[in-house]
């Protein structure tokens, strides 16, 4: 009787979330959701002691980040965001952001909701081709872990050859962190045709296919911002 309880509750959990991040988006929203981005990038990489390694920030080939993404339940939780994500490119530039949605259940003692800030940082290339599909699960088809945190990665970690995401949250409220295995990871055609007027695929915007409107730049000149960051500190030796 219990399971079958908590079997007819989560499709309930997962519908309340959802309502939280509406299917219809306006121009305003979107563009709101990429300065959040932005700030949610510069609060995290900045974190004392605790921030993305030099390395992990060099080695990124894509970045996505969900600057809001709710967690919570009764005896089952559920979790839903939308976020966005951009490519680094051949000539060093980054690609129009590409918006998706990530949601998804998880079974524990969980009573309360959360608010949470989290970064992925796409490490090799078939993290690439999964983020540049309509629709993948983290724990199916890419594999995903918490990155190591820190000024420098630990040397005993293997994230370099087998990770394909990393990922980095800042969490405010009742849960210690974030699990995103079993979620999906889906683009979000509401909101691209919000921002760009136009349903373009996420292979279009991340192969740099779409010139990023200035609407874009707060978000990429942050993704920018850190990454130079980086150089810096690897040029002077720190």
């Amino acid at each position: 009787m219990k399971k079958l309880l908590t079997l007819s509750v989560l499709p309930l959990v997962l519908c309340s979330l959802a309502l939280l991040t509406r299917a219809d988006q306006s121009k305003n929203e979107t563009v709101q959701r990429l300065n959040s981005a932005a700030q949610a990038l510069r609060e995290i990489s900045a974190a004392p002691d605790r921030g993305i390694p030099d390395e992990v920030v060099s080695g990124a080939k894509c970045i996505a980040v969900v600057p809001s993404m709710i967690k919570g339940g009764f005896i089952v939780g559920g979790k839903h965001g939308r976020g966005v994500a951009t490519c680094r490119q051949p000539d060093g530039s980054w690609s129009a952001p590409a918006f998706f949605v990530i949601s998804g259940g998880s079974w524990g003692a969980q009573i309360g909701v959360e608010d949470v800030q989290f970064v992925m940082m796409i490490m090799n290339d078939e993290g690439v081709r999964n983020l540049l599909t309509d629709k993948f699960q983290i724990g199916g088809s890419a594999s995903a872990a918490a990155g190591p945190v820190g000024r420098h990665a630990s040397a005993g970690t293997d994230w370099r050859a087998e990770t394909e995401i990393l990922t980095y949250s800042r969490t405010h409220g009742l849960f210690a962190g974030i699990d995103l295995e079993g979620s999906w990871v889906e683009r979000d055609k509401d909101s691209t045709v919000a921002f760009y007027g136009e349903p373009h695929s996420n292979r279009e915007l991340l192969a740099g296919n779409v010139n990023p409107p200035p609407d874009a730049r707060p978000f990429l000149n942050e993704v920018r911002r850190i990454k130079e960051v980086e150089a810096e500190k690897k040029g002077s030796g720190q």
